[in-house]
């Protein structure tokens, strides 16, 4: 059972996360590039948090508020690298959920079923928080990141608890209490910096961005869930 577990989920993961690095390449990444031209003319902050995020998405050596030279991935290969990597190990992550839930669930998975347990953890991680909290270019004004991470991990795991409770109970008690469940964050609201300051980034491209970014976690959770459900089909012992 360990080597089935590990096996679908270093599949799942490893050959998910080569496919979404190229997806990205192609809809994401040219539009981080983009915004980052705007984000060139911010100036630096007292806010730490803002400054580690401004120093992660920009390529090559930066400097800190007080000169100090920071690391940062340079662009062209090395970027795409730690990018490729980071997805890698996103895809095991989500693979390895995904594959306790059928080993919890124990019921006959295949390819199938898999792509739509994977279509239940795109909504519970990306599709849920994204009504509150859209994802985000460099440069975008936000709220405080402590706050914002709050309620994005009470928004999904408020939408995983209220999805299971609806699929896997008969009763309408409980299937009732699941949509109370997933509707509670939003009822509640995310937090958002009320400024009259704008955003360095255009419109147009923070809504191209957000709808990119949506599309490419969809595709991403799929072929997570479809692989995880057709290794873990493969690998099930003969009688």
């Amino acid at each position: 059972m360990l080597r089935r577990i590990a096996t679908s989920v270093l599949a799942a993961g490893v050959l998910a996360g080569l496919v979404i690095s190229l997806v990205q390449h192609i809809t994401t990444t040219p539009l981080i590039l983009e915004a980052e031209k705007f984000e060139a003319s911010v100036t630096p902050s007292n806010d730490w948090a803002f400054d580690v995020v401004r120093t992660l998405v920009h390529a090559g050596e930066t400097h800190d508020e007080d000169g100090n030279t920071v690391w940062g991935p340079d662009g062209g290969f090395e970027r795409i690298l730690f990018t490729t990597l980071t997805n890698i190990l996103l895809g095991v992550g989500f693979a390895a959920i995904l594959v306790a839930g059928f080993v919890m669930r124990g019921r006959a998975v295949d390819g199938r079923i898999g792509a739509m347990w994977g279509m239940a953890g795109f909504a519970c991680i990306s599709l849920a928080p994204a009504l509150g909290l859209p994802p985000e270019l460099p440069g975008m004004i936000a709220g405080d990141l402590v706050e914002r991470q709050g309620w994005w991990l009470m928004c999904a795991l408020a939408t995983a608890a209220g999805l299971a409770t609806m699929t896997f109970s008969t009763a309408w008690v409980w299937r009732i209490a699941g949509i109370v469940l997933i509707v509670t964050p939003h009822a509640i609201g995310a937090p958002h910096l009320h400024v009259e300051e704008v955003g360095l980034v255009p419109a147009e491209l923070a809504a191209q961005f957000a709808a990119a970014s949506l599309v490419t976690a969809a595709v991403f959770w799929s072929v997570v869930g479809w692989l995880a459900g057709t290794v873990y089909q493969r690998m099930e012992p003969s009688a």
